[in-house]
């Protein structure tokens, strides 16, 4: 199969993200069939999926490509790849990839966009377990460039490999994220400020609009170019080794204790 030429994808669900996914690919060439069981979500699609063309002045002609299905064996068939929109629970998205497998060929990759359920789970009871994969697109997907691409524990490097390469093709910015752990990197990195936040209005040093105020109007903008480890480069190791300490003394000399507003919220588990 050449992937440099029109895919067949197969889209499972045609909401706030399957319409988005759908769109892309179309954009990028391919043909889409999105399985959508609601009638009136399956409605309403045209008129979403022009929205979208409107906002970025594309083609509508684009639109020819996506078809809408209510039945998944119509939209699963001949697919080459697939990627599931369904709902956040794990047993609807396992039950969802049982009926997908019996459709497909073994060779079709199987792709959830789950944000936060690891693939190794969903896809556990598949007969083809190597071209199941995390891909974790970020809303509005047909706007933000980012798609995590998780290999779990039984994906083989090729089919990750080529995912990256589809979604590249397809404009996005595709990362490998090596472990299948729960909320991967990206979620994992906003719940842990969300923590801290939390934990810093609890404490009574702000309100909340303060903290969005520091965040929008101080660091936040600085990161849409610098990520966190390119900040601390830039700064110097040195003094980001020191500011920690330097919390942790002041926190200490204060409240007689070695517990910090940074040490109360812990990371979540990376099992």
């Amino acid at each position: 199969m050449n992937e440099h030429t029109q895919q067949k994808i197969g889209v499972v669900g045609g909401g706030l993200m399957g319409h988005g996914i759908a769109y892309l690919f179309a954009a990028a060439g391919h043909h889409v069939n999105v399985f959508e069981p609601f009638s009136d979500m399956r409605n309403s699609l045209p008129q979403r999926l022009l929205a979208i063309v409107e906002l970025l002045g594309d083609d509508p002609q684009l639109l020819t490509r996506i078809a809408a299905h209510d039945s998944l064996d119509s939209a699963m068939r001949g697919a080459d790849w697939v990627f599931e929109a369904a709902p956040e629970k794990l047993p609807l998205k396992q039950e969802i990839f049982a009926a997908i497998e019996k459709l497909v060929a073994p060779s079709t990759i199987l792709a959830s966009n789950s944000s936060a359920i690891p693939s190794t789970e969903i896809g556990r009871h598949l007969a083809h377990r190597e071209r199941m994969v995390g891909t974790h697109f970020w809303n509005p997907p047909h706007l933000v460039p980012l798609v995590e691409v998780i290999q779990n524990e039984k994906t083989s490097g090729e089919v990750v490999e080529r995912t990256m390469q589809m979604l590249r093709r397809a404009g996005k910015v595709p990362v490998h994220v090596r472990r299948d752990i729960p909320g991967f990197v990206g979620n994992r990195l906003q719940h842990a400020m969300k923590r801290e936040a939390i934990t810093l209005v609890a404490a009574g040093v702000c309100d909340a609009e303060t903290v969005d105020v520091v965040v929008r109007e101080g660091f936040g903008a600085r990161t849409a170019v610098l990520g966190p480890m390119e900040q601390s480069d830039l700064v110097g190791l040195d003094l980001q080794l020191m500011s920690p300490k330097c919390c942790m003394a002041i926190s200490t000399a204060r409240q007689g204790r070695t517990r910090s507003c940074a040490t109360r919220s812990r990371p979540a588990s990376l099992a």
